[in-house]
């Protein structure tokens, strides 16, 4: 049964150029099949097993999600091909092309045609989320997003505390909405935060226009989480839900290895 408020779409941001992975730690330990994907820079098609990407449309389809829209560079073909391939019977998979890997705001809007006038979720392609989080989305009926404890991501994930560092923090209000995020945190912001956000938002149509107007990025990039921050300045309202499980982290040549053990009993049904 439906939950209600539910929604049935997810985006998933695959567009990135891979540049950690790519030029990761040619020592780290991984066959010719994961050094070839590894290579190319499309993580979310490491195979840990089968391609990474396979088990998170799976946690999707577990999840309630029925739609899913990868957002991808037009070299992509691959992926395009992998998919065309599959006789998926759980989820359908379509594709939106970002024309530059101009920053993750600029993917969302990618992916406008895809959501029509719908509420979403937003996901990162290179981290497996745990079903309940993503079934957490589902429950919370607004637009929103899913925190995670740092603390708990460096226990129960593979990322190490000083990557942790490197997600945008964010502040809850005594409301349970959130109040404000920071991309980047100073050494003295993120240890004044324990919550971060791992991209597990559910959005609905307002929040292209915050994706059109962000500025730049000291990072020259349209960041979600600047464009996240102007949503709220703008009055938009997200309400928090927060989770202490674990998020899988496909970002390095580092990361395969564990990844692969964390997933190789995970049964796989897209």
């Amino acid at each position: 049964m439906a939950i209600v408020g539910s929604i049935t779409k997810a985006v998933i941001l695959a567009r990135g150029l891979g540049k950690r992975m790519r030029e990761g730690d040619s020592s780290a330990t991984i066959d010719t099949a994961q050094a070839a994907a590894a290579d190319s820079g499309v993580k979310a098609m490491v195979p840990v097993g089968r391609p990474f990407l396979d088990y998170v449309l799976s946690a999707l389809a577990d999840a309630g999600f029925a739609q899913a829209c990868l957002v991808i560079g037009p070299e992509h073909t691959a992926v395009r091909e992998y998919y065309a391939r599959l006789r998926l019977s759980r989820i359908e998979v379509s594709f939106a092309v970002q024309p530059e890997p101009l920053g993750t705001a600029n993917a969302v809007l990618a992916a406008e045609g895809f959501t029509g006038l719908d509420e979403f979720l937003v996901i990162n392609s290179d981290n497996y989320y745990p079903t309940d989080a993503l079934q957490t989305v589902q429950q919370l009926g607004r637009p929103g997003a899913v925190l995670f404890e740092a603390a708990s991501l460096v226990r129960r994930s593979n990322i190490p505390p000083d990557r942790i560092r490197a997600f945008a923090s964010c502040v809850v209000g005594a409301d349970g909405f959130l109040a404000d995020i920071v991309e980047k945190p100073s050494a003295d912001q993120f240890d004044n935060a324990k919550l971060v956000s791992m991209n597990c938002w559910r959005f609905g149509p307002c929040i292209f226009s915050a994706c059109r107007d962000v500025p730049l990025s000291l990072r020259n990039e349209y960041e979600l989480p600047l464009a996240v921050k102007l949503a709220i300045q703008q009055g938009l309202r997200i309400r928090t839900a927060i989770s202490r499980a674990g998020v899988l982290d496909l970002s390095r040549r580092s990361d395969i290895a564990a990844v692969t053990e964390h997933l190789k009993d995970v049964q796989v049904v897209l």
